[in-house]
């Protein structure tokens, strides 16, 4: 097999822009194996991809190659949660206890659903040390954030729950319903619609899947995050991020890809990830499926928090589960579309105002002081470019 990455798939030639800036990117070894899918109106119009699924260079990226895409993931658990209140069986201004009755402990008997959503509720990090695996212990990881007291004042500022995020608004999902999140997405949302994306993988996905590559480290000119935690190793930056101990290759591994981390570990390509940000771009539904209603989406792109964050050294902006693009980084002309970025370099989105969706999935992280990776941004600029 060549050692020269390609790429391959549609692209109208009003969008080679988005080709070509897949292409350098590849070829500078910026980016080693990738995927970007532009969808309008809910049809596909770019879906590309090239390079390598593995970092012998021995196996092609494909359409169908999956990735675990870290936090972007959250983006999916928010839609679950929507759809429960959009239903009315989930009130974002009642008590988590309500639903969550162990939740009351330590204080947070009267903290809103509301606060979960939006990064507020001073839970950002279990204090109590954690046994390595613990992640994929879902009673272990619930239980835990029950009994802890939250960080601060839940309301009175905002900081970005890396992990714990996904355990909160998961355990909600599988109170109300008696079923796991990534159950409740894959019976509700993604064989419906036909999607490739998966919370827990099934066994048979495996020889489908790209292991992550550790790339380059931008340091730009921001707090480096690795200095903080070593600064102080039983302060909130640092449980949050490494209580239970995580090694840089689990998420290579089967344990991790078969559990269930709503936050942090989503396995799926940019078509699929296109595809279900498509049909909330286009009003919520998609070939005859509902995904959320046209006013649920915009109480989703509701801000709820924005500014300094508490755990990243940079300025957030959070709508209900959604990541959106503050002032200091913005991610095109529309200050309103909302997603989710990944660790490492993932991103997806809807922009309902031009009915479009973007997604990009790739296998070499990169890391540095962004909230979404030059990558994708340079993509997405290609996307408006064609747009105007």
């Amino acid at each position: 097999m060549s050692d020269t990455p390609s790429v391959q798939g549609d692209c109208p030639p009003e969008f080679a822009g988005v080709r070509r800036v897949l292409e350098g990117s590849l070829a500078r070894g910026d980016d080693l194996g990738a995927s970007v899918c532009v969808t309008i109106d809910g049809d596909p119009v770019v879906d590309l991809w090239g390079g390598f699924a593995d970092s012998d260079r021995s196996r092609p990226w494909t359409r169908d190659t999956l990735v675990n895409v870290f936090s972007t993931t959250k983006g999916i658990s928010a839609i679950c949660a929507l759809r429960l209140i959009e239903e009315g069986r989930l009130d974002l201004d009642t008590p988590v206890a309500r639903y969550w009755p162990e939740f009351a402990s330590a204080g947070k008997a009267d903290l809103p659903v509301r606060f979960l959503f939006g990064h507020r509720a001073g839970l950002p990090a279990v204090r109590a040390p954690l046994a390595p695996g613990s992640l994929y212990d879902w009673e272990c990881m619930t239980s835990a954030l029950a009994a802890q007291e939250p960080w601060w004042e839940p309301g009175e500022k905002h900081g970005y729950h890396a992990v714990t995020f996904g355990y909160l608004i998961g355990e909600l999902v599988r109170r109300i319903t008696g079923r796991s999140i990534g159950t409740y997405f894959r019976e509700e949302l993604a064989e419906p619609l036909g999607i490739d994306f998966h919370i827990g993988l099934p066994e048979e996905h495996e020889d489908r899947v790209s292991p992550l590559v550790q790339g380059p480290i931008h340091p730009g000119d921001g707090p480096d995050l690795f200095e903080r935690i070593l600064a102080e190793p039983e302060g909130m930056l640092a449980k949050a991020f490494i209580n239970p101990p995580i090694d840089p290759n689990d998420a290579n591994t089967r344990p991790w890809r078969a559990a269930e981390i709503p936050a942090a570990n989503g396995h799926g390509s940019a078509s699929a990830l296109a595809r279900l940000y498509g049909g909330l771009a286009t009003g919520g539904s998609l070939d005859g499926v509902h995904i959320l209603s046209p006013e649920t989406i915009e109480r989703a792109r509701t801000e709820q928090s924005r500014g300094p964050d508490e755990i990243l050294p940079v300025v957030t902006r959070f709508g209900l589960g959604f990541q959106m693009p503050p002032d200091e980084e913005p991610l095109g002309p529309n200050p309103r579309v909302f997603g989710h970025a990944g660790m490492g370099g993932s991103y997806a989105q809807a922009d309902p105002e031009n009915r479009m969706s973007f997604a990009f999935t790739m296998n070499l992280m990169h890391n540095g002081v962004w909230l979404v990776d030059p990558r994708p941004r340079a993509l997405l600029a290609e996307v408006y470019a064609a747009l105007s």
